[in-house]
């Protein structure tokens, strides 16, 4: 199969790896001439996935060059620039493609899911097309063949199959669902709460807040995910605890660092201005803050992320504020 990964981030960097080393010929596009030069002179993303040799692929800039021949194009872009360059590019995608997103968030001003700004970008006939993966994964221990389950979600089920079969292997295993809602908003809201639980690490509050943080923070993602008409079953599994867990604990995850710096006192904007690498987090949690708004759902720790984030509240009042609100039984 002929594969297009449009993103030379560190993610669309593994899948790119992982795809070429499952036989499929692989194109990886990136908008940024330095990403390609350096893996061309370097056979390395140095970087995005410094120090991980890359099998061969075709390299360039070109989107039309790398889209139309494409079966298969995986869409890894940041989430916020998930629009744009799909606005950009959506004429050179050839119309039997599959399509698999990658990205993770929630756009600021329309509060879309990446879903939605696809099927409303690439139009309804792409709908049986689109699938979306989520799941517990950091690209630096994918691209290091460390074994990794994660979830393909797609309104036809019938074809998820096809994509499961083109990204297995022996460390990556791919199980499918067709609760691409449910998938997208595990995926999306996951990082607000990696967020919450870097700010408790780094005031230095311990297990036992981070252990209440990721549990309570499963119940706002649930509770979020029932109104919008998600499974919730897909919360207990992969794109949800799964990922949850796994983000809100691990050292490699970016929206836990970015947490860990604000409760340890900085800036936001010194923050994400110190990054090159996109933590979704940050503009997904005021679109998350928007969305809960508008529907009329409460959900006290995004609230609180929201406040530390886009309010200037210290860490410490949030958090103080979070354990003094009325107490309730644990179903509420």
């Amino acid at each position: 199969m002929q594969v297009t990964v449009m993103g030379a981030g560190s993610f669309g960097t593994s899948l790119a790896k992982l795809l070429a080393e499952n036989g499929h010929p692989v194109t990886l596009w990136s908008h940024s001439a330095d990403t390609l030069d350096a893996i061309a002179k370097t056979g390395e993303n140095s970087i995005y996935l410094p120090g991980i040799a890359l099998p061969k692929m075709n390299l360039t800039q070109d989107a039309q060059n790398a889209l139309q021949n494409a079966e298969l194009v995986v869409t890894a872009v940041p989430a916020q620039a998930t629009r744009s360059v799909w606005e950009k590019h959506r004429e050179h995608l050839p119309k039997n493609a599959l399509v698999v997103s990658a990205s993770k968030g929630i756009e600021i001003g329309t509060n879309a899911l990446v879903s939605d700004i696809l099927l409303e970008v690439l139009g309804a006939e792409y709908r049986n097309k689109l699938f979306f993966l989520s799941g517990p994964s950091f690209a630096k221990e994918i691209a290091l063949r460390i074994p990794t389950a994660i979830t393909i979600a797609g309104w036809d089920a019938a074809r998820i199959p096809e994509i499961q079969k083109s990204f297995h292997n022996e460390y990556f295993r791919v199980y499918g669902t067709a609760d691409v809602n449910g998938v997208e908003l595990g995926g999306a809201l996951k990082n607000v709460m990696a967020i919450a639980t870097g700010i408790s690490d780094g005031l230095g509050l311990g297990n036992n807040s981070r252990a209440a943080i990721i549990t309570r923070g499963l119940a706002e993602i649930a509770r979020m995910g029932k109104r919008m008409g998600a499974d919730p079953m897909t919360f207990m599994g992969l794109a949800g605890i799964g990922d949850l867990v796994l983000t809100c604990t691990g050292d490699l995850s970016r929206n836990r660092s970015v947490g860990i710096r604000l409760g340890k006192g900085e800036k936001l904007k010194e923050i994400v201005d110190s990054m090159r690498m996109v933590a979704e987090g940050v503009p997904t949690t005021r679109s998350a803050y928007e969305l809960a708004q508008r529907l009329g759902i409460e959900l006290p720790i995004m609230e609180g992320v929201y406040s530390i984030l886009y309010e200037d509240k210290p860490a410490k009042t949030a958090i103080i504020e979070l354990m003094s609100r009325r107490l309730k039984f644990e179903g509420e």
